[in-house]
């Protein structure tokens, strides 16, 4: 028999669900299976799941037949669970390194029944907080009953901390019920009907605190749905057990505690149900009363359990009210001086710039920009282009920064940016289409649609899931990011992966339009007379093999360090070759070295003309790959660098492991694979074809289109 079961419920999760399963399947403790029950999830964690199963035997999938929530679906995996005990682990949370081992070790010294274990909530900002029941575990005794530690009642009420003989559940018929606060009738019945319960004080569980897509932060009626568990909780804990008076005070206590937390919350009950809901609790508090009493809180919580005891609801809003208005008082006394500062510095554009977003909407402007107002390019460059076609009745106009303002294409209409054309434009645009965030003070207005379109397949870890490789993000302002995100109204992307990533990194409420990238139609689309108008372009003599060198930035190197020595390289590949060079543009300045063999392309507005012009590709870890790849030439990874960047950048997957072709990690392995011809082989051609049916099966010619009639059309299909 296997030693545990991890039940896994999941259900739109793909952007958490490979750091979940990769947590369970590192542990150095191997005894234990997963049990995956996808629940119907419309998104790609089916897929997900697959990939694992299909790589480990531990996982085992089950598909429910229909979408059956939560606790539905626990128990489907209850029911194909064979271990001795059963965790359920909650798919966009992760384990501890250690923690099967730490608890396969108390379960086993102990012959607990039920099992509770430490956690810390893990923020979407980065933020840890230790969990609050920590220091209550390492308090508790080693083997207790709920009646012989009363305590335990105060733990917080899920099913992920909570490792439970199997044996035990099966023959009292403990299952999930269905609905919302599903954890409420398991935890406690559970809990009080366990004759040898055990406590785990480490951390065994990162709680994730997401930023959108929970229950406790969507506001419906479904709220109400705590009273039926609650109700349950209780006829249970009378039926499996015998509850003397403090423990009857302490479960109570804590009835009332979740019903006022629920309450509160801003994002659950509506505002016009909240005294309806006010009312169930006054009648709950009457009906399970403990005749013998209850603990009392004490401060601000004991006079809201006494205004709950009388039915008053009024008096507990104005005592609210009157405690929040205390609070955010005290705060702006705080922040006075520098809100004054603020609005001194305020420049006049921007009072223009506000003038114009209280003035009607511009239905036919399209506002378009890309890297930081550099010019025209990238996949705004590729929607733009397909909407003049499609959508012939907008007007399409670029930001551009002065400096670029000179280097743009013949007749493109634009506003420089900061110029009181550009604080208009920004305020009255209908649609507002970017590869980058627009600036702090750009106002998501009613009316209007931003469009994220990005400009990369993301290796590198991004957004908040930076906040695990701090060392590599340039901008640790997390919050400040995800005030960006919230203005997006849609997300490109370009594969299943790059979906997944940005729903990790960017937990917003935005639409994701997963259509391939715009700007890789060109290349789709790519003829041998297109290769060869791009290499005359670039002045490269005819019958020349072209190498393009493309290395990713790294925060961690100094302004203008080079990574690979170019002059080197260029002699290392021959005579015959002509080494393009083109620095990321975080990059300072480089100094080229000269030579008929070496071109620097840096400064050519079009990246797609040198991936034509190439018959090679050599990067690093930058997302050229995966646009290159659609060209379906050799790629060579010069790696010298990997476990550096992986561990200090973070990545969302083992680049060296599933590369697009030859690797190489330092100079000299990179001649030879040029030597030896590997940059073309049979092994680069095969890694190549998998690279590609992983990250470019989208890339078809018409991704711009599909994002034109979905945005522009409004088409959904």
């Amino acid at each position: 028999m296997t030693f545990l079961s991890i039940v896994l419920p999941v259900y739109k999760v793909q952007g958490y669900l490979h750091q979940c399963l990769d947590s369970l399947l590192d542990q150095s403790f191997t005894d234990f299976e997963v049990v995956a029950v996808d629940d119907r999830s419309p998104d790609h964690s089916g897929a997900i799941l697959a990939e694992y199963a299909a790589r480990d035997s531990r996982v085992r999938v089950v598909t429910a037949g229909e979408n059956v929530g939560l606790g539905r679906a626990r128990n489907l995996g209850l029911e194909h669970a064979t271990g001795e005990y059963v965790w359920f682990v909650d798919s966009d949370d992760w384990l501890t390194p250690g923690s099967l081992s730490a608890v396969a070790a108390r379960l086993r010294s102990t012959g607990a029944d039920l099992l509770i274990v430490g956690w810390d909530r893990v923020h979407w900002d980065g933020r840890v907080q230790a969990g609050t029941a920590r220091q209550a575990l390492a308090t508790a005794p080693e083997v207790f009953s709920a009646e012989q530690w009363p305590p335990v009642l105060d733990i917080l009420h899920v099913a992920w901390n909570k490792v439970v003989r199997r044996e035990f559940l099966l023959r009292l018929g403990f299952v999930f019920e269905a609905g919302w606060y599903e954890d409420v009738s398991f935890s406690f019945p559970v809990m009080l009907a366990a004759p040898r319960i055990s406590t785990l004080p480490r951390t065994c569980v990162h709680y994730r605190q997401r930023r959108t897509g929970a229950i406790t932060r969507t506001v419906g009626d479904r709220h109400f749905e705590v009273f039926d568990h609650w109700d349950h909780a209780m006829a249970l804990a009378t039926r499996y057990a015998s509850p003397g008076d403090e423990v009857r005070g302490l479960l109570f206590r804590r009835m009332i505690w979740h019903l006022l937390r629920v309450l509160r919350h801003d994002a659950r009950v509506p505002r016009d149900s909240r005294a309806r809901f006010f009312g169930r609790m006054h009648e709950m508090y009457r009906k399970y009363l403990p005749s013998a009493g209850y603990p009392m809180p004490a401060g601000a919580e004991a006079v809201r359990y006494r205004m709950v005891a009388r039915g008053s609801y009024l008096p507990m809003r104005v005592f609210d009210f009157g405690l929040g208005k205390l609070r955010r008082v005290k705060r702006l006394a705080r922040r006075a001086g520098g809100f004054v500062k603020r609005r001194a510095r305020q420049a006049a554009g921007q009072i223009y710039y506000r003038v114009h977003l209280r003035l009607p909407i511009d239905p036919s402007l399209a506002l378009y920009a890309a890297y930081w107002f550099h010019g025209v390019g990238c996949n705004p460059a590729a929607i733009a282009e397909r909407a003049a076609e499609l959508a012939p009745g907008l007007r399409h106009v670029w930001v551009v920064s002065p400096s670029r303002a000179g280097s743009l294409p013949p007749g493109t209409d634009h506003v420089v940016a900061g110029t009181l054309p550009y604080y208009r434009a920004l305020g009255r645009a209908r649609y507002l289409i970017n590869n980058v965030n627009w600036p702090d003070r750009v106002v998501k207005r009613r009316g209007a649609t931003h469009v994220m379109t990005h400009h990369g397949t993301p290796l590198k870890k991004m957004g908040v899931d930076q906040t695990d490789h701090p060392a590599g993000a340039r901008d640790l302002d997390f919050k400040g990011q995800m005030r960006r995100a919230d203005r997006w109204d849609f997300s490109i992307t370009a594969n299943a992966h790059t979906t997944a990533a940005w729903d990790s990194a960017y937990p917003c409420s935005y639409e994701t339009l997963e259509v391939g990238y715009p700007r890789n139609d060109r290349l789709a689309r790519a003829t041998a007379a297109d290769t060869a108008a791009a290499r005359r372009e670039l002045g490269v003599p005819d019958g020349r093999r072209v190498v393009l060198y493309m290395p990713t930035h790294r925060e961690w190197l100094p302004p203008g360090q080079p990574v690979a020595d170019v002059e080197r390289l260029s002699q290392a590949l021959g005579p015959d070759t002509v080494l393009l060079v083109r620095k990321h543009y975080f990059t300072g300045d480089l100094e080229m070295p000269g030579g008929a063999g070496i071109v620097d392309v840096s400064g050519h507005p079009v990246v797609e003309d040198l991936y034509l012009a190439a018959d090679v590709l050599i990067t690093d870890y930058s997302s050229a790959m995966f646009d290159f790849a659609v060209l379906d030439r050799p790629i060579v990874i010069f790696a010298p660098d990997w476990q550096v960047y992986r561990d200090l950048r973070g990545v969302y997957f083992d680049l060296l492991a599933d590369p697009p072709g030859a690797v190489a990690t330092d100079l000299a392995a990179l001649a030879d694979v040029f030597r030896s011809g590997a940059y073309a082989g049979k092994a680069s051609q095969s890694a190549r074809a998998a690279f590609r049916e992983r990250f470019c099966y989208l890339d078809d010619g018409h991704a711009a289109e599909r994002v034109v009639r979905r945005i522009f059309l409004d088409k959904k299909s």
